[in-house]
């Protein structure tokens, strides 16, 4: 029997899940993967299969979860990410945020584990506040075409904070900004990956709106640096954790473009319904309660990630995700 930490992480296979993966085998955990795969890879973790401390679950916790033996933590991090995504699976997403939450909160409850949420920026919805901090509620339209996602977090954390505090269920909320780094889908629809998909395959750069919308994109080990403090903090609230290095969107595309040398030229379209047009974090909680803030820079980050992604295949390269998103931009 090990006498080592077990760790539940859902959403195992995707973007962050698989970063937090390996952050816990390093860290000398048990670690419990879990996902239905709807969105997630096994390509992220299969360099984990070998490891006899890393076991792997086939799962989808809307359904129920059991997990057997002693748990220590639980990690929520199950759920679509990208407009793409949960525009194209909307039931999905509600469920993963309010069914599957309230099964792993009763996990966590019978097993004595505390639990983190993996919340996001998107709670606070086209902000009026900038930079956007935790005291803030959040301009969300719970019926517009990101509602989905939205609200199933915002659920998500509601649901968290009422066990908290009627259960004394030891729980932790982490709000994460755009994040960006190896793993991540190349046409998942996400401003960066988009925009180096298309200065891979020679196409031009496209921008929503006229680019002066605002994200602040933060380095995947920035990150899980941040939630890995998070968890073994005291802090119940919920807490940003985000790069608030903010950049437009036409900046951006023109870093890509200089990054990648080559020599395509950005056009435009309509924005999207409800898109977002400034996203910064507030971090100086974070820096109060966890010492934290992020250490790698842009240009440090984007030179790691496009070196992964060039070294994707063509068939990945060129696989074409239907972008159901694009509905909802104004004609």
């Amino acid at each position: 029997m090990s006498d080592k930490k077990r760790v539940l992480i859902t959403g195992a296979a995707g973007f962050l899940g698989s970063h937090l993966c390996d952050r816990f085998i390093k860290e000398g955990f048990e670690v419990i993967g879990m996902d239905n795969l709807i969105t997630g890879n096994l390509k992220n973790i299969e360099h984990l299969f070998a490891n006899e401390f890393f076991t792997f679950y086939h799962h989808d916790v809307s359904n129920y979860v059991h997990v057997s033996g002693e748990l220590d933590y639980v990690l929520h991090f199950a759920s679509p990410a990208s407009p793409i995504d949960y525009l194209k699976i909307p039931i999905q997403t509600l469920k993963v945020g309010s069914l599957g939450i309230h099964n792993l909160l009763g996990l966590a409850k019978d097993k004595k584990a505390r639990l983190l949420i993996a919340s996001t920026s998107e709670v606070y919805g086209d902000p009026h506040v900038h930079p956007q901090d935790e005291s803030y509620w959040g301009n969300v339209n719970p019926v517009g075409p990101r509602g989905v996602y939205d609200e199933a977090k915002r659920f998500q954390e509601a649901i968290t904070m009422a066990y908290h505090t009627f259960h004394g269920l030891e729980t932790r909320i982490v709000r994460i900004f755009n994040t960006y780094g190896p793993r991540m889908r190349l046409n998942d629809g996400r401003v960066l990956p988009a925009f180096i998909g298309q200065a891979l395959r020679g196409e031009d750069l496209t921008v929503f709106g006229d680019g002066s919308q605002t994200r602040s994109f933060c380095y995947v080990d920035d990150l899980v640096e941040g939630i890995y403090r998070l968890l073994f903090s005291d802090y119940t609230g919920p807490v940003n954790i985000g790069n608030p290095d903010e950049i437009t969107i036409k900046e951006f595309a023109e870093e890509i473009i200089k990054l990648t040398g080559t020599k395509q030229k950005v056009i435009y379209k309509d924005l999207p319904k409800d898109d977002p047009t400034q996203r910064q974090p507030n971090i100086s909680l974070a820096k109060k309660i966890l010492s934290w803030e992020p250490k790698i820079s842009r240009s440090e980050g984007l030179k790691i990630t496009y070196d992964y992604f060039k070294s994707l295949s063509q068939e990945e390269l060129y696989k074409k995700e239907h972008n159901v998103f694009d509905k909802y931009i104004k004609k």
